[in-house]
């Protein structure tokens, strides 16, 4: 049985979904309020990238009547009201559940019909102080066109009426600087009180127009689309041409336009005119317009039983405190799971490398860094102390190319190696490889991660990595360095998995092994992790694999295109998704053919963008002790999770595991509430 008219579960939608099931978070009555609010303004953060990075083809798709691959004007219209219902969800959870909660914990966002003389006299002074010198209305006439706004800027459009000899209204457009806080604490009282900025300057509007009757106003937000596209064929400068178009990122195409629910019909028409949109692209909504910034109360207000409780992570169990690290590497491979151990062990592995004499060079991929300055400190040490230091600093990483390049630009000017990754291909793998001389000879020494080195995600996300002196695989590592710099070929590997190169294939390999077992009368499972599943090619294969009995168990938390009930199927591919406290984000490949087992780690999902656009890697576990223990950690817990896992069913519906006829209401398991406690318990 083959699967040619394979009807693939649209892309967009699945990501609003996701994001669906990441706002089920804020209404989990066992999370404490501050924490649902944040996952509140994670879901606004995730659909600004989705409105900034995908929306752009759907729009060009509905206005030219043209199609591209699954995107067509059809789809336009349906993710348009999706994602509109997925706002109006977010705001009808934000007023009637958080705020009130949040009000009888004594955490109130005081509206401005509700604030007591006394409260209206401090923010009035706020107002002239601190907010009204920083805002300068721009009366729109034949000298003062609609200025340009930029992406996510919150603004305010004011309709005044006619003056005395003209009989037409005028129209304000006053910018609101983001450098304003957008939570003002009140002063101390019997409770927490805060005010949001927004319903400070409506409220005071009228200082600005002294004389002039206000008509009508609003907020509004436009977002526009800001995916950087660059022709590396045509520019002698990376830096510099990335540069000036992340100068140019926050004017580009307007895609969506956020207003105030009560915005005159006139005033909206009049701002899609401007900014060239339909109506779809609409979204009116009850409150600021940006729910993204209320992230700031989580740090203003106060109160333990307000967030989690703080989790400390523990040391690698695999891992003695002060243990040199190419001492114990000696004895082995050492797995280190994050959240749960810490990741400052990876930083304490750079940095016992830096401070060895014997160390010669230090190779390193850079990804996605954060603030976290130890990283780049101790690589621009091992350049003081004489020590051969490369670094592949991938500056094309989508929203983080201008701290990329900082980074690339501040360790070259001390004398590091900088290499910007390669033509037309994104650098996501996690290497870090280390040369010490020993002897006569230099030895290897390599961490490898499913994540970034980043010491904030990593308090965040679940991933895991591994620290490894093997001879073949630390040699592979150094001959992808080798590649990356100079572009020579890869020769064959034996352990490391490379993409674009040979990823796809050795995957596509490993589910083909499985389905030609059951064919011939065996058995055999597959069991993959991963944070998408979008690549067409490995979909394909899965569900013919399926068909010829493969079993086959896939914990997708993001976007997946896999429709579970394909013809012939028959239940044996199974898709969760996990969403809990923490962003699952670790990679796990395992086969199971006739009783022999095969896993690999990786920095890839099964995208068609990892697996044909970027250099991924992944290495195998071929340790049964490791490999039983990342069955335990990694895969067996969440296919047993009856508490944060929902279910992908008929139509690309996602069932929470509760709501799934048969499964058990009682006996809750969380996979990542487990490992706490364990880890907890160490």
């Amino acid at each position: 049985m083959t699967t040619p008219n394979l009807n693939f579960l649209d892309r967009d939608l699945s990501i609003l979904s996701f994001n669906e099931r990441v706002l089920s978070l804020t209404q989990r009555q066992d999370y404490p309020l501050l924490e649902r609010l944040k996952f509140l303004c994670i879901v606004t953060s995730n659909l600004d990238e989705f409105f900034e990075v995908r929306m752009d083809a759907q729009l060009e798709a509905m206005r030219n009547g043209i199609k591209k691959g699954t995107v067509t004007e059809k789809t336009y219209h349906e993710v348009s009201r999706q994602a509109l219902a997925l706002v109006t969800r977010q705001y009808d959870i934000f007023n009637n559940e958080l705020m009130p909660a949040l009000k009888a914990a004594g955490v109130d966002i005081v509206a401005s019909g509700n604030r007591t003389t006394a409260q209206k006299k401090w923010i009035a002074n706020y107002f002239r102080a601190n907010v009204k010198p920083l805002l300068l209305p721009i009366a729109l006439d034949l000298t003062h066109p609609f200025p340009l706004v930029a992406s996510k800027a919150l603004h305010f459009i004011v309709e005044l009426a006619p003056i005395a000899g003209n009989h037409q209204p005028t129209v304000s457009i006053i910018r609101v600087p983001r450098i304003l806080p957008r939570v003002i604490a009140l002063p101390n009282g019997p409770s927490q009180k805060f005010v949001t900025l927004t319903s400070i300057i409506g409220a005071h509007l009228a200082s600005f127009f002294a004389g002039r009757k206000i008509l009508s106003f609003s907020q509004f937000r436009v977002t526009r689309h800001s995916d950087i596209a660059l022709d590396e064929d045509d520019m002698s400068d990376l830096p510099s041409a990335l540069r000036h178009e992340l100068a140019q990122r926050p004017y580009g195409e307007a895609v969506r336009l956020e207003v105030s629910k009560s915005c005159s019909d006139g005033l909206s028409q009049f701002l899609l005119n401007e900014f060239r949109l339909p109506q779809d692209s609409l979204y009116r909504v009850s409150g600021p317009v940006n729910l993204g910034r209320l992230i700031q109360l989580i740090n203003l207000a106060k109160g333990e039983a307000l967030t989690f409780a703080a989790f400390k992570p523990q040391w690698p169990k695999q891992l003695l405190p002060r243990e040199s690290f190419f001492q114990r590497l000696k004895q082995g491979d050492v797995l280190i799971h994050r959240p749960y151990e810490n990741f400052d062990s990876v930083i304490q592995f750079l940095e016992e490398a830096v401070n060895d004499p014997n160390v010669l060079a230090i190779h390193q991929t850079i990804y996605r860094t954060g603030s976290d300055a130890r990283m780049l400190n101790l690589l621009q040490e091992a350049v003081r102390r004489g020590k051969e230091v490369l670094v592949v600093v991938e500056i094309k990483a989508r929203f983080d190319e201008e701290t990329n390049i900082n980074w690339a630009e501040s360790l070259e000017a001390i004398g590091a190696q900088i290499v910007y990754g390669m033509l037309g291909l994104k650098t996501h793998a996690k290497m870090l490889l280390v040369m010490r001389q020993e002897g006569k000879r230099i030895k290897r020494y390599a961490h490898l991660s499913t994540g970034n080195y980043n010491a904030t995600t990593a308090k965040l996300y679940t991933d895991i990595c591994m620290l490894t002196n093997d001879i073949t695989l630390t040699r592979e590592v150094e001959y992808v360095f080798r590649h990356l710099t100079s572009q020579v070929a890869l020769p064959v590997m034996r352990k490391l998995l490379v993409a674009p190169f040979n990823l796809q294939r050795a995957m596509l390999r490993q589910i083909n092994a499985a389905k030609r077992a059951c064919e011939t009368g065996g058995r055999a499972k597959i069991i993959a992790k991963m944070n998408s599943l979008t690549d067409e090619v490995l979909v394909k294969e899965l569900v013919s694999a399926a068909q010829k009995g493969v079993e086959i168990d896939l914990i997708v938390r993001g976007a997946c295109i896999l429709p579970v009930d394909a013809l012939g199927i028959n239940g044996r591919i199974r898709i969760r998704s996990i969403i809990g406290r923490f962003l699952e984000h670790s990679r796990v490949f395992y086969f199971e053919v006739n009783g022999s087992r095969r896993m690999w780690l990786s920095s890839a999902d099964w995208m068609s963008r990892n697996m044909l656009r970027r250099i991924e890697i992944a290495w195998p576990i071929s340790n049964a002790q490791m490999q039983t223990r990342i069955m335990q950690e990694c895969v067996e817990p969440y296919l047993n999770d009856t508490e944060d896992a929902w279910l992908l069913g008929q139509g690309g519906q996602y069932l929470q595991i509760g709501q799934v006829p048969g499964s058990s209401k009682t006996n809750k398991q969380s996979a990542q509430k487990t490992h706490i406690k364990r880890y907890e318990g160490n």
